[in-house]
């Protein structure tokens, strides 16, 4: 199967996605491998919560059955589930943290391209906070911890866009992306929930790869 499993029992499942590979299949025979068709031949009940982008590496949560599948969806939905982020961006934030408040909607005449629009744009938000800063290949950079508070699609690189330090490796959004970045340095490093049947407090780690 090729996947780290973090966690697993008799509801639910939680593995490291690598950078690279789709969350869900996607359109034509060259993109159906994925994370569920992966799990799904050993686990056939694997049902999907949530998704992280092709690019972004870290932790992914599965349900095993349709009743898991809602439990755990209405949790996301509540937002109940705390996600954490790691990030590398371009340039040195000159603040210790934040919040980016600013509305998205997709771009019909270019997906999956997400853009900003504060008229028609769906409510997100992220808190962030700045870890250190690093340098590569002569550039400084930053690294930050990324909390989503809603879940929009792109939505921390968009957001990262907007603060005016997108992550590096990020060619969708930014325009300074290098060619020497092997992958997008975004990371889901940790989810935080109640368990639904055990009522046990979930908190799921990946460190981060970069």
């Amino acid at each position: 199967m090729n996947l780290e499993i973090i966690y697993q029992d008799e509801h639910l499942i939680a593995v490291n996605k690598p950078s690279g590979m789709l969350s869900v299949p996607g359109r034509g025979e060259h993109k159906q491998d994925c994370v569920v068709a992966r799990l799904q031949q050993h686990v056939p009940e694997i049902r999907v919560v949530h998704r992280l982008d092709c690019h972004t590496s870290g932790v992914m949560l599965l349900a095993i059955g349709p009743d898991m599948q809602r439990q755990l969806s209405r949790l996301f939905h509540d937002r109940e589930v705390e996600k954490c982020y790691v990030a590398l961006v371009h340039g040195m934030v000159d603040q210790s943290s934040g919040t980016v408040d600013i509305p998205m909607r997709g771009d019909p005449d270019d997906r999956p391209r997400q853009v900003i629009d504060y008229l028609k744009g769906k409510h997100a938000q992220t808190q962030w906070r700045l870890l250190d800063f690093e340098n590569h290949a002569g550039e400084r950079l930053s690294r930050l911890m990324l909390r989503p508070v809603t879940g929009r699609t792109h939505q921390l690189r968009v957001h990262c866009m907007a603060l005016g330090h997108p992550i590096v490796g990020d060619r969708l959004y930014s325009e300074t992306a290098h060619g020497s970045a092997k992958r997008m340095m975004l990371h889901a490093e940790q989810l935080e929930f109640i368990h639904p049947v055990t009522s046990e407090s979930m908190c799921l780690v990946s460190e981060c790869e970069f």
